[in-house]
């Protein structure tokens, strides 16, 4: 079974910027993440199912994004340094050209000092599903524009936007990006079978 921990230092030791991002380049091997409150989130490697379905969705993005050419796409091994604290690493994510161009070459090659305009989370076996809304909400106070989580074992889609609350669709066959992904609709039909 594969687990996520999250571990609260703060009784001994508050990990800086700079010692984060040296400890996660210490430890390729282990995915981390920080919660704005400084906890670190260890997580295990998806299974295979869930990194075929990350794989695929990744993939609609990509398409989307080099036929437009509006912006950039990240998958999960990215890790962004959030405005409200945490540094993440959403499934799938989409930041608009310009904003990515404002960042210095070195704010590019580290931790993007930024909150992504579009984040997917693809739930998996391991994750908590309230941990996961939470983070999405954290996405949200950070600057999120359109966040989508995916809940397979659910057969349900929660849109996320901002003053809005989510909105829960049952087993969608279709997502629309727009306005924040013009043009972009990503087929789920394959996700819930």
């Amino acid at each position: 079974m594969m687990s996520v921990y999250t571990i609260n230092m703060s009784p001994i030791v508050h990990l800086d910027d700079a010692q984060f991002e040296t400890l996660c380049a210490a430890n390729p091997e282990i995915k981390l993440e920080r919660t704005p409150t400084g906890e670190l989130v260890i997580m295990s490697p998806t299974g295979g199912e869930t990194g075929r379905n990350n794989a695929e969705l990744v993939a609609d993005f990509v398409i989307w994004n080099r036929q437009t050419k509006l912006g950039f796409v990240f998958d999960s091994s990215t890790c962004f340094k959030l405005p409200g604290g945490g540094d993440r690493s959403p499934d799938v994510a989409w930041v608009e050209k310009s904003r990515w161009e404002a960042l210095s070459a070195e704010q590019q090659r580290q931790f993007p000092p930024l909150c992504p305009d579009f984040v997917l989370e693809l739930v998996s076996p391991s994750d908590s599903l309230p941990m996961v809304r939470a983070k999405m909400q954290e996405y949200l106070n950070s600057g999120l524009r359109l966040g989508w989580l995916l809940n397979p074992h659910d057969r349900q889609a929660e849109v996320y936007r901002p003053q809005q609350p989510p909105e829960v669709l049952l087993a969608p066959d279709v997502l629309s990006g727009a306005p924040v992904l013009p043009g972009f609709t990503l087929n789920l039909a394959w996700l819930w079978g």
